[in-house]
């Protein structure tokens, strides 16, 4: 009895053990079967992602240390293509432009936004309506209004037109440097001015109004309330659509090539190439000249000067925070004070 005694327990403890091993066997998938119908849900977009971005952008990558024209054969060239980029006074000519056309475009976009935006949280008549047609530029077919603005900008036009009849000379809206860039730059205004509107308008509704009562209690007029409550609040959002303008400035394509379509390439961009951006230059060489690898390269390029001007904005818009939180805590201090 004892020896059974003494033995019984073997057994159990055995089967503990066996029972506790399917059950540590059975976890893993169980838990698999648990989380894969959520995975299984949105893997089509990973798939997409995968198919549609992270392949073009490695393949773009490895195409720009290669010679190809599209259809033959891949030839190694190492770094030699950005060698021939850098020394290429077309490439830098178009990044000027580029420059010139988004300081000209984004600065007075962004302070007219803030301005509208200022506007259409006061109280006004129709505000949603005016909304809607703030945005409406942003959801139309920029092909056909470059069309449009094409005729507007003629020598003939309406524009010139206009000027004519204030007794001002027409301008070379289409010929002359100055003329090309300002009538890119005005489409670029008038598609996103409404778009970064609705963004500052979305961070004006989440300023706490006190701070405006105590403004006014303070005897700020409307520009003092603008320029010393509203923009200190809105610093992160500013700091959101300068960077987001700052990569759609500098990626500018659509305008030109409908404004200045030419298959001569020596004409592209318009007279004297004052048009000429870096993306349409990239789309010159890699689907006209059939240098893809150049334009690959050309697309890093631009890639590495995005990523430099957008750090360089951000350090700009936001090196002030602690005097603008010291400004609003003073504020605030002035509102629960008049209670």
């Amino acid at each position: 009895m004892a020896t059974l005694a003494g033995t019984a327990p073997v057994p159990a403890a055995d089967s503990g053990e066996e029972a506790g091993g399917r059950a540590g066997a059975g976890a893993p998938r169980g838990r698999w079967r648990r989380h894969l119908p959520p995975y299984l849900a949105i893997s089509p977009y990973y798939v997409l992602f995968a198919v549609f971005g992270a392949f073009p952008v490695g393949f773009s990558l490895y195409l720009s240390f290669q010679d190809w024209d599209g259809i033959g054969d891949k030839r190694f060239v190492g770094l030699q293509q950005y060698e021939w980029l850098l020394k290429d006074s077309v490439f830098w000519h178009s990044i000027l432009n580029t420059f010139q056309i988004w300081f000209l475009s984004t600065v007075p976009m962004l302070l007219l936004a803030l301005v509208l935006a200022f506007l259409l949280h006061s109280q006004v008549r129709f505000s949603a309506a005016y909304r809607v047609a703030y945005f409406i530029p942003n959801v139309t077919s920029m092909v056909a209004m470059t069309i449009v603005f094409g005729s507007v900008f003629a020598q003939s036009g309406l524009a010139n037109s206009m000027l004519r009849a204030i007794g001002v000379d027409g301008v070379g809206w289409l010929s002359s440097s100055l003329g090309i860039k300002s009538a890119i730059s005005i489409m670029i205004i008038w598609r996103w001015v409404g778009y970064n509107a609705l963004i500052f308008l979305a961070g004006l509704q989440a300023i706490p109004t006190e701070l405006f009562e105590a403004a006014r209690v303070d005897g700020a007029n409307s520009r003092q309330v603008l320029f010393r409550v509203v923009v200190p609040q809105l610093r992160p959002v500013i700091l959101f659509a300068v960077i987001t303008s700052t990569i759609n400035g500098l990626q500018i394509f659509t305008e030109s090539q409908v404004l200045f379509y030419s298959d001569d390439p020596g004409t592209t961009g318009g007279p004297g190439q004052e048009g000429m951006t870096v993306v349409l230059y990239l789309w010159q060489k890699s689907f006209n000249d059939l240098q893809f690898g150049y334009g690959a390269a050309m697309g890093w390029l631009l890639f590495a000067l995005i990523a430099l001007f957008a750090i360089i904005n951000w350090r700009l818009v936001s090196g002030s925070d602690r005097d603008d939180r010291r400004g609003i805590a003073l504020l605030r201090k002035g509102a629960r004070d008049g209670r």
